[in-house]
């Protein structure tokens, strides 16, 4: 049996989208509960998790999927990859990265477009790079670097308004 293409194809878009992350969310992993899916999108989540908001500048941070395919092996996947820059360092932020960086989140991305994207859907994401950085000249970025991978079977979703509503999103005492 062979697979199907849909025969629906696309059009050149017009020209309106703009690139980058505003925010990631963080949830620790398993506390989405069970994931209800439409298409190529997360419609309701089962659980009411706590989420951990992070904002980002504008053209500091990302999101990049890469199809990984093996015709012998006859095996597809995605890597997730999620870039994030926070700006200054600070005591309180790093002890919380660290907890980050020892667990495995499902990571929500917030596009500058209005999207919302679940990476790690089914099993989380990992951290795994970052930087500490203070720069060298007066004018250099200081602060945090972190990469989250995530490696599943399906593209990230996109997140309905109603899944999103459902993270209780706790308000940051960090102030940096």
């Amino acid at each position: 049996m062979s697979c199907s293409i849909l025969a629906i194809g696309r059009d050149l878009p017009c020209i309106k989208g703009v690139g980058g992350i505003k925010s990631i969310i963080l949830c620790d992993y398993g506390t989405l509960g069970t994931l209800t899916v439409s298409g190529a999108e997360v419609t309701d989540i089962s659980t009411t998790p706590a989420g951990y908001k992070y904002l980002v500048k504008p053209g500091s941070s990302g999101m990049e999927e890469t199809i990984t395919a093996s015709a012998e092996n006859g095996t597809v996947f995605y890597v997730q990859n999620v870039n994030i820059q926070l700006q200054k360092l600070d005591k309180l932020t790093q002890n919380e990265l660290q907890d980050v960086a020892a667990g495995n989140p499902h990571v929500v991305v917030e596009d500058f477009n209005g999207n919302y994207f679940l990476a790690g859907a089914f099993n989380g994401c990992d951290v795994t790079a970052g930087t500490i950085v203070t720069g060298t000249a007066l004018g250099d970025f200081t602060g945090f670097t972190m990469t989250f991978t995530g490696n599943e079977k399906l593209p990230a979703f996109f997140m309905s308004s109603t899944a999103i509503g459902k993270i209780a999103i706790a308000s940051s005492p960090i102030q940096p």
